[in-house]
């Protein structure tokens, strides 16, 4: 079909954009998530004035409940819009299944190039710089214990597994306070639990902090990490620790502070995309 032809002109096909668009790639929307996606999208208009900016959410159940779109459907939004490549950055911290399977929606997608950014802790080099940002608000050896909160994976045979390992491993010999722990899979937090207790770690740190290792601190924090019942912070109390978690206040509300909250962090995000975008105007 040609597009000054007859049908060309009563479809309006929309003439092709010169940049790629952008698209984000979040878990999902809540009520506590809506305070740091703002926060992103506004560093995001302000490092990339020039591109259109699109948003996709990965979990199907949110997308149905919620009304949001999912990824297939920003893609083909996108496609319709006129454009024929697109950079999508996951707001993902590993590079676990979810991830993979978000590369292969972009990579199957007909009609459009798509260049899928990195996570956040792509790479050792990103997982040191994070950290570098993180331990800032870890209690000092002094005054007690850390505990990194990761989302974790219940698969086995995930690859991800291997880099969850690697920063338990690197996180121990970094620092002489800080545990790492998941509320999915390894490091299993009870495991973790059981070695606080057969260490008696209570006689040398007697107050723990958690620290959530993960983008939006919603959910998961308010009910697995601190919540009232059955949680890291209960089971921790029940043992003698005093037990706090960073907080931070966004207009006149405060939240357990995620990732989202650091501005570093955010920049880390900025820098994937930047390269992202520069190999898609390459290829």
């Amino acid at each position: 079909m040609h597009q000054n032809g007859y049908i060309g002109r009563k479809m309006r096909i929309p003439e092709l954009q010169p940049k790629p668009a952008i698209i984000i790639a979040a878990f999902g929307t809540s009520s506590r998530a809506k305070a740091p996606l703002a926060i992103f999208q506004t560093a995001l208009e302000k490092r990339f004035p020039d591109h259109e900016i699109f948003w996709a959410y990965t979990s199907e159940i949110l997308c149905r409940k919620l009304n949001l779109p999912g990824v297939k459907e920003t893609l083909a939004k996108v496609e319709a819009a006129g454009y024929r490549k697109a950079v999508v950055q996951p707001l993902h911290i590993f590079p676990g299944t979810e991830y993979q399977q978000l590369a292969e929606t972009c990579e199957y997608f007909p009609g459009l190039r798509v260049v899928l950014s990195e996570t956040l802790l792509h790479r050792w080099e990103f997982v040191n710089k994070s950290l570098d940002v993180v331990e800032k608000d870890f209690l000092a050896a002094h005054d007690g214990l850390n505990i990194l909160g990761l989302h974790g994976t219940p698969l086995t045979a995930d690859p991800v597994n291997i880099v969850y390992l690697g920063l338990e491993k690197l996180v121990a010999d970094r620092y002489p306070n800080v545990l790492t722990a998941s509320m999915e899979g390894i490091p299993d937090f009870e495991a973790v639990l059981a070695m606080i207790k057969r260490n008696n770690l209570i006689e040398q740190f007697n107050r723990v902090r958690i620290i959530p290792m993960i983008y939006m601190a919603g959910m998961h924090a308010e009910r697995d990490l601190l919540g009232e019942s059955e949680s890291w912070r209960t089971h921790l109390g029940e043992i003698g620790f005093s037990v706090d978690c960073p907080m931070v206040e966004y207009e006149k509300k405060t939240y357990f502070k995620g990732l989202a909250y650091y501005p570093e962090l955010i920049s880390f995000f900025m820098d994937r995309l930047q390269r992202s975008l520069t190999l898609a105007e390459l290829y």
